[in-house]
């Protein structure tokens, strides 16, 4: 059988297709998630990539050998998989590879209400179970199990309608880039109902991403939508990732905006209707999220990154809202899960509300100057890692997710990828002259004096 600590992850499952996971794979999978949460009915969701209806159906055909009955979303996007999980109490498997490119395939999964299960909370014994005779089941297993076909998006629609005021939007022009990813499904059911003007982009369901990957954190990635945002004169520019659960923004004048900012935006108007609340950030956030959340009456919690910690400490400290720089917003009302769409829509409240563009509007929480996510492959993580320790020893250091340290006028974490062979950068400072210096330095040591973005 295929090596499973290849594909096993900290907070979810991925792996090129067929070469380390295939439909072997996903049966011992379906059958060690059963075995896992004793449960009697589970609800499975997959995107478009070519090779979702095959491992989803070899994981159901290994779930109903372990004793349960499968509830089949059919193409979903992941945050309508969570909102399943939640409103039908059921464990639920989404099946996806978010961002990465076509090859690739993996599963997120949770118990039921959509809690996370990672490294800490039951990954590594699923894994186990999956690597068991018992788990590969008869020869002759059945490929096609029989599955109840669920729909669910008309509720995941008003679901997420339901954080905002619609009365309250007025008729912007939106452009939308889907990225041939579930956002194409998900948004027409979503928009239908409100009174904004939507220029769509690769709506098309397309797993080969035709067009463009669909990681909107690349700024390459994100040229059609700046365009189309400049010459359809936009108010605002919204990308989503392969499987819609991460949300980008772009300003009426075709630029970027972080995941921290936006992140502070919207910790602005949940503390407005929730005074008091606790507000997670993580720690690649720029300084200005618990800067803003503690300036509106909030108390900022530092979190390391990744959506099964975040949707841990948000149900033991009963935070309200989390933010995390690469674009993934979690919402307690939303079974603490995280949800692209709903963030949208409280952007769209926003904007709605504000006598000015979109730029002019986030002006407030864009008070200092960040690097970006800069991705580095290295030969030895580990080895990197205790040099930027020992080069910046004088500074405040905290290795609670790779290596953060800080200085009174610049920051920075270094941090290795949980799906790719990467180390990523993320580096802020109070001035830009001073994050480019500080950029390049850290660059310089992370890819041995080769410096370069």
């Amino acid at each position: 059988m295929k090596d499973l600590n290849k594909i096993f992850k900290a907070y979810d499952i991925r792996g090129i297709y067929p070469d380390e996971l295939d439909t072997d794979v996903a049966r011992r999978i379906g059958w060690a998630f059963v075995s896992f949460t004793g449960a009697e009915r589970i609800v499975v969701g997959r995107d478009m990539r070519p090779s979702s209806p095959a491992l989803v159906g070899a994981f159901s055909a290994g779930a109903v050998a372990a004793g349960a009955k499968v509830v089949d979303l059919g193409e979903v996007s992941t945050d309508a998989l969570y909102f399943a999980s939640g409103k039908l109490d059921l464990p639920g498997v989404m099946f996806t590879a978010s961002h990465n490119p076509a090859r690739y395939n993996g599963l997120k999964m949770c118990r039921e209400k959509a809690t996370p299960i990672g490294s800490d909370s039951g990954m590594e014994e699923i894994r186990r179970l999956a690597m068991t005779d018992e788990a590969a089941g008869p020869a002759n297993a059945p490929g096609e199990p029989d599955v109840e076909i669920h729909d669910i998006l008309a509720e995941y629609a008003k679901h997420c309608r339901s954080f905002i005021d619609v009365s309250s939007l007025t008729q912007l022009k939106v452009a939308i880039d889907a990225g041939n990813g579930m956002a194409g499904k998900t948004v027409p059911e979503v928009f239908e109902a409100l009174p904004v003007t939507v220029i769509p982009l690769y709506f098309e369901l397309d797993g080969t991403f035709p067009n463009h990957p669909a990681n909107p954190i690349e700024a390459e990635n994100l040229v059609d939508l700046q365009e189309t945002v400049l010459e359809e004169r936009c108010d605002i520019g919204i990308a989503f990732d392969g499987d819609a659960d991460r949300m980008f923004i772009v300003d009426e004048k075709g630029d970027t905006v972080s995941g921290s900012i936006t992140t502070a935006l919207i910790a602005e108007r949940v503390l407005r209707k929730n005074p008091g609340s606790s507000i997670l950030y993580n720690l690649i956030c720029s300084w200005a999220v618990p800067e803003v959340v503690t300036e509106n009456g909030g108390r900022p919690i530092r979190t390391r990154v990744g959506h099964s910690f975040i949707k841990q400490i948000m149900a033991e400290t009963g935070a309200i809202f989390g933010g995390e720089h690469s674009a993934h917003y979690y919402f307690r009302d939303n079974f603490r899960a995280d949800s692209g769409m709903i963030a949208a829509l409280f952007v769209l409240e926003a904007l709605s509300s504000f006598e000015g563009p979109l730029s002019e509007m986030l002006e407030p929480y864009d008070r200092y100057f960040q690097s970006g996510e800069i991705n580095s492959e290295v030969g030895d993580q580990a080895a990197v890692i205790d040099q930027l320790k020992a080069n910046y020893a004088d500074g405040k250091q905290d290795l609670s997710d790779g290596l953060t340290v800080e200085y009174e006028q610049w920051w920075f974490n270094c941090r290795a990828s949980n799906t790719e062979p990467l180390l990523r950068l993320n580096l802020e400072a109070r001035t830009e002259d001073l994050m480019v210096a500080k950029r390049d330095e850290v660059l310089g040591v992370i890819r041995g004096g080769k410096v370069g973005t």
